[in-house]
């Protein structure tokens, strides 16, 4: 199964993302951390563009080949992503659910982008300006909204799972 989260920095979405790949056992792809691997190999420079994503599809794909769950990590802020994310689970033939991460409390949402603290080493987060004037296209099609304004992580990784075991009934 492929597990394809996107939302908006500081929603919460790597926290969730990863917090849901430990306790089913996923691997967790984090296109912000291939990225910034490019970036520190020095063989491209900012911006990447969409050379981590095209990374990020084909380690899932070849871990979900091998049956592996795969929890991609990623903005995936344009339909084009998302598209390309259903069809590395189309061509592994596994099966998908798509998850996009708000925040509906905008002073909430500001407050953890001004705070956070990079993880990755190397990598600029973003200043609230850049995450609100960010091309980020609403999603066409079903998929699975959790919003984090007034949910703990734990309270939404049950959610989520609550959701998968529907999905794979």
């Amino acid at each position: 199964m492929l597990i394809i989260f996107g939302g908006l920095p500081g929603t919460g979405k790597t926290t969730i993302a990863r917090e849901l790949a430990r306790q089913i056992g996923a691997m967790h792809l984090r296109v912000d951390s291939i990225e910034q691997a490019i970036l520190n190999s020095g063989l491209a420079s900012r911006p990447v563009n969409e050379a981590g994503y095209f990374a990020a599809y084909a380690v899932a794909e070849d871990n979900l080949r091998i049956g592996r769950i795969v929890v991609a990590d990623s903005v995936n802020s344009l339909p084009v992503t998302r598209d390309a994310w259903v069809a590395v689970a189309k061509r592994s033939q596994a099966s998908f659910v798509e998850i996009e991460v708000v925040c509906s409390d905008a002073v909430e949402h500001r407050r953890r982008v001004e705070q956070r603290v990079a993880d990755v080493s190397g990598l600029k987060l973003p200043t609230w300006d850049e995450v609100m004037f960010r091309e980020y296209h609403r999603w066409d099609r079903a998929h699975i909204v959790v919003d984090t304004a007034r949910q703990s992580v734990e309270e939404s990784v049950r959610m989520l799972r609550a959701a998968l075991a529907e999905e794979t009934a």
